[in-house]
């Protein structure tokens, strides 16, 4: 269990002013230097992280929902390595590529196995720290040695690195500017290319506080959080707006609606070139 990191909580007024920071885009300071993937679809993907990843049957398996509802024909393989409570330096990452192990076999329709012949294992390593190491006073400067550690690991094994930007605990907003910030800075210290989720939560807690994206924890995403965040993942990977896609986890349309819908807002934000007056690189 990580120690608590204790805030002094935020007057009502810097919340909002938080959140409306989230909504229009500028919470992340520094601008992201990687925007793309490059011209290549990812057909491949591991995701490397915690219990954030693997709530509501995972996060990989609704991203690969909506690479089927968004891009048919595509096939999209994808793989998830978690450890419940990990941080970065939890994970040996050098042994999620050995051969003939992680990837080599994959279940299909009817579960039929299908033994899979790769060149490659995968395209993509999408990897997240621990809910506040990035922030953590004793943890912050193990997040940036391990994600240049990972970094290096999934490149030499001809991958590349994605970093995937967590969400503020429900109670503590101003972790949303500060984990926008450690993660875009990551990314750019390591050419990587990030996906912006927590700055979509904050997103729709403006535009639709009523929609709870928390568990009763208060850290780990609902349903509808979830499906945020794979939105807002299938958004930075494939530059394709989710919105409209048929795949709702299940959820009312009208909220899959809105979910997609910031998602989509929030990656072009986040990786338009441009940001408001008065932000500093």
């Amino acid at each position: 269990m990580r120690t608590l990191l204790i805030r002094p909580l935020l007057s009502a007024a810097l919340v909002l002013a938080v959140l409306f920071g989230a909504a229009t885009g500028v919470l992340a300071q520094t601008k992201p230097k990687v925007l793309d993937l490059g011209p290549d679809k990812p057909a491949s993907a591991i995701y490397i992280g915690n219990s954030f990843f693997y709530y509501n049957n995972s996060l990989h398996n609704h991203v690969g929902q909506l690479i089927s509802a968004g891009q048919p024909g595509f096939k999209h393989r994808a793989s998830s390595a978690t450890i419940s409570g990990s941080g970065f330096d939890w994970h040996d990452v050098e042994s999620y590529f050995r051969p003939n192990a992680v990837g080599s076999y994959s279940f299909g329709a009817n579960n039929v196995v299908t033994f899979n012949k790769l060149d490659r294992l995968f395209d993509l390593a999408i990897m997240m720290d621990c809910s506040q190491c990035p922030l953590h006073p004793q943890l912050k400067t193990i997040f940036k040695e391990y994600a240049k550690k990972h970094a290096d690991t999934v490149r030499k094994h001809g991958a590349k690195p994605v970093f995937f930007m967590s969400w503020a605990y429900q109670d503590v907003p101003s972790m949303t500017a500060e984990l926008a910030e450690a993660y875009t800075q990551a990314g750019n210290d390591n050419n990587a290319l990030v996906i912006p989720a927590g700055l979509a939560f904050a997103k729709s807690i403006v535009k639709m506080p009523e929609l709870n994206l928390y568990v009763a924890d208060k850290r780990h995403p609902s349903l509808a959080g979830s499906y945020l965040a794979a939105c807002t993942t299938y958004a930075s990977l494939f530059k394709s707006s989710p919105v409209d896609l048929k795949y709702t986890a299940g959820l009312d349309p009208a909220i899959a609606r809105h979910l997609q819908t910031v998602a989509w807002e929030t990656v072009q934000e986040y990786f338009s070139r441009m940001r408001s007056p008065g932000v500093s690189d």
